[in-house]
């Protein structure tokens, strides 16, 4: 089965990573980009969509029928944030936008880029962890076909990534070094990419994926 699958976050790096992946593979034949401006990726698989308000999908939810699964990158750093104001960016908005995509389409695999240290109990410490943990949480109670959260660690950007910021370069560069001494937390986003597409193909056991998941799944 060749997949139909929606990307949102594609202008910035794990997005772009995401996309540059699924234009590369065979397996997946279109791609619906939501962005809210342009990302600057012309290929005869993607078709963009602009949209502004990712709390409110409902006029271009028809667009998105049809799809088999949603690749949503979309988030933002907790660093300067109070915990109001990154609830509404992460949990909010993609619950918002999760909410109306089942409706419109239970059949789709919903993947989510969460991250390490998630904190499933929501009762931690760190505010970020307590808020992305809820987000998993409540995700998984939607009536999709089926729900995987995604939990990378560090990611390796893809080559001719045009969104590298901060510590990746960092990252980029001394990705080889980090490499030999750890393959499982050290990833390449094109990795994580591949194993989004295969839990859209095939499912996999459990729905939180941790570093090591990630990485088999890759090989697979």
């Amino acid at each position: 089965m060749k997949l139909k699958v929606i990307i949102t976050g594609a202008t910035g790096m794990v997005g772009e990573g995401v996309l540059q992946e699924c234009i590369a593979n065979p397996k997946v034949e279109k791609i619906v980009l939501i962005n809210r401006k342009p990302c600057g990726y012309t290929h005869p698989k993607v078709e963009e969509i602009l949209h502004g308000n990712f709390h409110d999908i409902t006029p271009i939810a028809t667009q998105l029928s049809g799809c088999d699964a949603c690749y949503f990158c979309l988030g933002v750093s907790s660093i300067g944030m109070n915990e109001p104001d990154y609830t509404n960016v992460t949990y909010d908005l993609t619950l918002d936008f999760a909410k109306t995509l089942a409706e419109s389409n239970p059949q789709l695999t919903f993947c989510y880029v969460s991250g390490i240290g998630t904190d499933s109990t929501e009762k931690g410490r760190q505010m970020w962890a307590r808020v992305k943990g809820k987000t998993e949480n409540d995700l998984l109670k939607l009536p999709f076909k089926a729900v995987y959260n995604f939990r990378p660690a560090a990611l390796k950007p893809t080559k001719g990534a045009r969104n590298i910021k901060g510590i990746y370069k960092v990252i980029n560069v001394l990705f080889p070094l980090f490499r030999l001494f750890s393959n499982t937390y050290f990833l390449k986003l094109e990795e994580l990419a591949k194993a989004m597409i295969h839990v859209s193909e095939k499912g996999y056991e459990k729905p939180t994926l941790e570093v090591r998941d990630i990485a088999k799944l890759a090989r697979l």
